[in-house]
């Protein structure tokens, strides 16, 4: 997994700052292949139960992980009860962080 220590840190922070203490965050794409280089950081987040997860939350979530890690590119899924393939592939070949 090509995050640091502190990278994740900052994201499950954000995460539950926004989506509430339960929330569950996975790290997937090119960022889980510890032999590729650069990429973007893409997340799945499962909200808490009950927690909003509309589009202010997200662009919060990403306000937030923009102040906490720089300005990068981040791409975030929300998972909700639809099954969108994305969301199979996060949890299949993703990391939970």
């Amino acid at each position: 997994m090509r995050l640091t220590v502190q990278q994740v840190d900052a994201i499950k922070r954000a995460t539950a700052d926004v989506y509430g203490d339960a929330a569950q965050v996975w790290l997937f794409g090119s960022r889980v292949d510890d032999q590729k280089r650069g990429g973007d950081i893409d997340l799945l987040i499962r909200p808490a139960e009950g927690a909003r997860h509309g589009l202010i939350d997200k662009i919060r979530l990403l306000g937030r992980l923009e102040l906490m890690l720089g300005e990068r590119k981040i791409d975030v899924v929300i998972e909700t009860v639809d099954r969108r393939p994305i969301i199979q592939i996060a949890h299949t070949q993703g990391i939970r962080l």
